[in-house]
């Protein structure tokens, strides 16, 4: 999945404008058109831009005391790393690509083989890593030819995994390869992540958020209670309320929430009157994932020992892209049975080597990305604990002890393997980013795309609230930074439309 296709009507444009050339519109109210953008992350401050370059008036409310949503960063013995977001999905017609090269953000992609860790603790031999990863990656493509073939006849109770099952039975894998297979399916999302943000997102977050901070009216620190939005009548003033929490009270000719939609499936009672059922069903339907992450700093990245030979050559001219091709960089772990967990399918763990980005940005820092259960279980557990404390180190070296100890170099005797440093991220215990991290679909969903097109449409034409935010965007780019971007991109033109008239002609043409 190098490739993202492109869409027409979608500006790729990400230079702010210097002034409007667009005539201000009149409100119905009176005075110039202002719209109201709930959420300062990338959706909404995209749209933002997209909105201020048409001329209108915007401002932004936004809960938390800081721009940027789900992309923070924290960190960690000195380095800073994301929070959020690691990843920019997909390499062409990508505008977060451009902006990563405009804002000189570092980025890495890797074609090193990973290692994998068999449920006994044993790394597998690099010939079968290699077959199953190649089976793996020939399985994703057919099943995602499949599924765009015969989406209409797929049944829902039909999972990827039963895909996967299905397709592994044809093989002349021996049994233990073919559980081999079916573990690494479980973590098959890392096989379509292309680059790597080595510097942080931080540089393409303000290189979107400029616009809008120098144009629009931004409120920070002031959550949204409630939208107000009776239906549209003929010839007549509209606006939508909105109240914060401190009490505020803005009139707005249109809004465009960004809420993410843990936020949305807790909340919708801030809406009234309510949503319509279909809507409020297209929410309830689309799930909402639980990824977590850890980051384990170590004095030294030991588990890099056998490549330092390689380091020296790198150092003495050899390429950059050599060198990090010849150090382990991620590192999955099956079914592990050498540790204790509670009765679930998924124990599964996955890490990435941090210490093999490039150099200016390189550091010895494992960072784990947690799912499920397991990434409940960690929250839970840290919930209350100040991660200063000792209890903090201890809970989190106690359960990743079992996983970095079996990286290639670990020693319990040597210092270089005994962790210095931990982060650990709670989206689960965050009200605004909806309790959660992004959108998914799950086994049982019988209408997925058609939910999303439904969150996306809003009820805008109907009462001017429009929703923005990656679980309303191009089904190619749901759950990424890519998809929040185009989704503010999108519903901005849709406003406009609506605000010169022309989408009120197109409803009379019908």
């Amino acid at each position: 999945m190098n490739s993202v296709p492109a869409y027409p009507g979608i500006h790729l444009q990400t230079q702010p404008c210097n002034g409007s050339k667009h005539r201000p519109l009149r409100s119905t109210r009176g005075g110039p058109s202002h719209v109201g953008i709930i959420g300062a992350g990338l959706a909404g401050l995209r749209c933002a831009d997209a909105l201020l370059q048409k001329g209108v008036r915007v401002t932004i409310l936004e809960a938390r005391d800081r721009i940027g949503g789900r992309i923070c960063q924290g960190d960690i013995g000195g380095a800073s790393v994301d929070l959020g977001p690691n990843w920019i999905h997909g390499t062409a017609n990508n505008p977060i690509v451009n902006i990563s090269k405009q804002t000189s953000t570092v980025t890495r992609s890797w074609e090193s083989p990973q290692t994998v860790i068999d449920s006994s603790g044993q790394p597998l031999d690099a010939v079968t890593t290699a077959r199953l990863s190649d089976f793996m990656w020939t399985t994703i493509d057919k099943a995602l030819e499949y599924s765009q073939n015969h989406a209409a006849t797929i049944p829902p109770d039909l999972s990827l995994f039963d895909y996967f099952r299905e397709e592994v039975e044809k093989t002349a894998f021996t049994q233990p390869e073919k559980e081999a297979c079916l573990e690494l399916s479980k973590l098959w999302g890392s096989y379509i992540a292309n680059l790597f943000v080595a510097s942080t997102y931080k540089n393409i977050l303000h290189s979107v958020a400029k616009p809008a901070l120098q144009g629009a009216e931004v409120h920070l620190s002031d959550p949204v209670v409630s939208v107000e939005a009776a239906l549209r009548k003929p010839d007549a003033a509209h606006h939508v309320t909105v109240h914060t929490a401190s009490g505020q009270r803005y009139m707005f000719d249109e809004v465009v929430a960004t809420f993410p939609l843990g936020w949305l499936k807790q909340n919708k009672s801030a809406f009234s009157p309510a949503l319509p059922a279909r809507l409020s069903k297209a929410i309830d339907n689309i799930s909402y994932g639980h990824l977590e992450k850890i980051y384990v700093r170590f004095p030294d990245a030991f588990w890099h020992t056998e490549s330092r030979e390689c380091q020296r050559n790198s150092d003495n001219g050899a390429d950059e892209a050599d060198r990090s091709t010849s150090v382990p960089v991620f590192t999955q772990f099956l079914n592990p049975t050498y540790t204790d967990h509670p009765p679930t399918p998924f124990w599964n763990q996955e890490c990435v080597s941090l210490a093999a980005l490039p150099e200016s940005c390189a550091h010895p820092t494992l960072l784990f990305y947690l799912y499920g259960s397991c990434a409940s279980q960690i929250v839970h557990q840290l919930s209350s604990i100040p991660p200063t404390s000792k209890e903090y180190h201890e809970i989190l070296n106690d359960f990743l002890h079992p996983f970095y100890s079996r990286m290639p170099g670990y020693s319990p005797a040597s210092a270089s393997c005994k962790p210095v440093g931990f982060l650990a991220t709670k989206w689960q215990l965050d009200p605004w980013s909806g309790n959660g991290s992004y959108s998914n679909f799950q086994v049982g969903l019988e209408e997925g795309d058609r939910d999303i097109e439904i969150m996306r449409e809003g009820i805008g034409i109907e009462r001017g609230v429009w929703f923005a935010g990656e679980h309303t965007a191009p089904f190619v780019a749901l759950g990424t930074t890519l998809g929040a971007y185009w989704s503010g991109e999108l519903i901005a033109e849709k406003v406009y439309e609506m605000l010169s008239g022309k989408e009120g002609q197109k409803q009379g043409e019908l």
